[in-house]
């Protein structure tokens, strides 16, 4: 009959050492050869997490031949580390990532580190040991744990994954209660019960481990699916939206060279100033275009400094005070305070200068514009507020998106695609920002944009 008998604990580690060896040859080499530069950084943050383990399981495996301080707290502290590691990589796969959490990841490892390292300076029993570092683990994964269940949009990968992590913990708190009913004196014990842990834990940490990789994988897929809609939307503004100012622009040159003998001196006058506002239609449109391809492929950096963005609100301001003339709009900025953020400026600069440029060209002669600013809860909200044809419900819905087509003219014919918005909607996301719009036919339009006040780089 069949019996189970208790495992020697060095095999046990010597198998975990292999384990994460090979776990740290598979991450990085699937992050040199196939992943993006994305998915590289958080191959890296894993893979750096798992060469940790291995470090720290050669010392613990070394426990009674080197010196205590190594194999205990050294060993111990980069476990923790180790760990730490591997849930900021967990945390990156999620949608709603932000740095609030990776350093919250940061703070409880600290105090665990801490906490463990006062228990060895007190000398504490190997018990109470096994006890703190087991609670340690379980407070570093639980965070990770919870937010890929609390998380929206679930498919069967991560599912998947947050089961391999819900089972880690469920064994941590089974060795916990063991360990605290049937106290441990050595640190290698050769019960059944540690024989079961360890290999239900080496297989959790392969399970997870592929796990991991799949949704790294699936990550990657969904954006190059994104990529390709992008691609085409692209291809389509180019083959109907440019074609249109460009054309516009060879019908009049034409109707010019060939008859500018027939024309006075003021129909001549108003064919150039319409050729030149077919050729400023195009250019702002191929310049958006670029920006946002330049967006899409990862192109354009993201360098956050600190600025004063009352500052920067005043000369885009002063930019676009001519085009607001042309209509006779009053262009005012109103401002209690002064506020700085961490931001990249050619990014917030493009986001201004497209909702000012919108709001000019939807607004009619005389009407008013108000740009406003306020501090809000750990953000700063801009809000630019028009006085003009305001937009319907169908082309609203459809702002900041991809797939929806949006052409609206201004109120002087002015050609709107809808781009410019979306690279505004893509700018603000790089800076974890949200952009929105309230507006009523008629009655005019808000677009309103937050910044944290506190960025982390990317």
């Amino acid at each position: 009959m069949f019996q189970l008998l208790p495992l020697d604990p060095k095999t046990v580690f010597q198998l975990y050492f292999l384990g994460n060896l090979f776990v740290c040859i598979l991450i990085f080499g699937y992050s040199f050869s196939y992943a993006t530069v994305e998915n590289r950084k958080i191959l890296k943050w894993f893979g750096s997490g798992k060469f940790l383990l291995t470090i720290g399981w050669i010392f613990l495996f070394l426990r009674n031949i080197i010196p205590d301080f190594i194999s205990i707290n050294i060993a111990n502290m980069i476990v923790f580390s180790a760990c730490c590691y591997e849930t900021i990589a967990i945390l990156a796969l999620l949608k709603s990532k932000s740095s609030k959490a990776y350093r919250l990841q940061i703070k409880i490892t600290v105090v665990v580190i801490l906490i463990f390292n006062l228990a060895t300076l007190f000398n504490v029993t190997i018990n109470t040991r096994v006890l703190i570092a087991s609670m340690g683990l379980f407070a570093i994964y639980l965070p990770p744990t919870i937010s890929y269940f609390s998380e929206k949009g679930h498919n069967f990968f991560r599912i998947f994954y947050g089961l391999c992590y819900v089972a880690f913990e469920v064994l941590i708190v089974i060795r916990l209660v063991f360990n605290y009913l049937y106290p441990q004196k050595d640190f290698f014990s050769y019960t059944i019960f540690d024989s079961l842990y360890n290999i239900s834990l080496f297989l959790l940490s392969l399970i997870s481990t592929v796990g991991f990789l799949l949704l790294v994988k699936e990550k990657q897929d969904l954006k190059i699916q994104k990529l390709l809609k992008d691609r085409n939307q692209f291809f389509s503004i180019i083959a109907h939206d440019l074609r249109g100012p460009l054309g516009a622009s060879v019908g009049l040159s034409e109707i010019l060279s060939e008859n500018i003998e027939e024309y006075s001196a003021e129909e001549t006058k108003e064919i150039t100033e319409m050729l030149y506002q077919s050729n400023k239609n195009s250019y702002k449109l191929l310049e958006n275009l670029l920006d946002w391809s330049q967006v899409q492929t990862g192109m354009i950096e993201y360098s956050p400094n600190k600025i004063a963005l009352n500052t920067l609100i005043k000369e885009n301001i002063e930019l676009n005070k001519n085009a607001a003339l042309n209509k006779n709009i009053t262009l005012s900025f109103e401002s209690a305070e002064f506020i700085e953020v961490e931001a990249d400026k050619n990014m917030i600069d493009t986001i201004v200068r497209n909702l000012l440029t919108n709001a000019i060209k939807f607004t009619n002669k005389n009407g008013e514009i108000k740009v406003k600013m306020h501090k809000g809860p750990k953000k700063a909200v801009v809000s630019i507020t028009d006085s003009g044809i305001g937009i319907p419900d169908d082309i609203k819905e459809r702002l900041f998106k991809t797939n929806g087509k949006v052409t609206q003219k201004g109120t002087e014919d002015e050609m709107g695609t809808g781009l410019g918005l979306l690279l505004c909607s893509e700018f603000v996301k790089k800076h974890r920002g949200e952009i929105w719009v309230e507006s009523e036919l008629g009655k005019g339009s808000t677009f309103k944009f937050t910044l944290p006040l506190e960025m982390m780089k990317n």
